[in-house]
């Protein structure tokens, strides 16, 4: 089994759980927490991450963080399960798997938009609106220039994308005149 589906897996009983005993976001939040005080301190990554180091002495590093770090019960025992089973290296990939399992369930979808230049405020506030009327879903859209596009932008939602550039324009006439000749 790879690390992604074991993440998944982690992922949809930590959502399910905190569904049912806390709150989604809460839970989000406290496990973002958790896996940046993991990464960001690269000797305790290091040997919670490292097969030399023994699953006892990683389940005591861990036993020992949890009261001091107050989390709610949901997400302690799953800190606490990961370093049982000696997986805490899951903690990042589980977090993003949660994380998109937290956008769906709140109906939430991310978009990037790339713009030749940049858009002024009331037409990315226009084009946010649009894009959530289009996918039924609230949008948190980020934006992005190419000056390579000419004009026109191109809309990334998911693993859909809408490009309405100059630049897919004129290598798509290209492409008919090429055919046609």
């Amino acid at each position: 089994m790879t690390s992604r589906t074991s993440a998944n897996r982690y992922a949809r009983a930590l959502f399910d759980v905190a569904r049912a005993e806390a709150d989604p976001v809460v839970v989000e939040q406290e496990l973002a927490a958790a896996t940046g005080l993991f990464r960001d301190h690269a000797d305790l990554w290091k040997v919670m991450t490292t097969p030399a180091v023994p699953v006892t002495s990683k389940r005591a590093i861990v036993d020992a963080l949890l009261p001091k770090l107050a989390l709610t019960p949901v997400v302690g025992k799953t800190l606490a399960l990961l370093a049982h089973r000696d997986r805490i290296a899951l903690l990042p990939e589980v977090l993003e798997a949660y994380r998109a399992r937290l956008m769906d369930y709140l109906k939430v979808v991310r978009a990037s938009v790339t713009a030749a230049v940049a858009l002024p405020a009331d037409r990315v506030t226009a084009l946010e609106a649009s894009l959530g009327t289009l996918t039924g879903r609230k949008v948190l859209m980020t934006t992005a220039t190419d000056p390579a596009l000419l004009g026109g932008v191109v809309t990334r939602i998911g693993s859909t994308v809408y490009d309405g550039s100059v630049k897919r324009q004129l290598e798509k006439m290209r492409e008919r005149i090429q055919s046609a000749g």
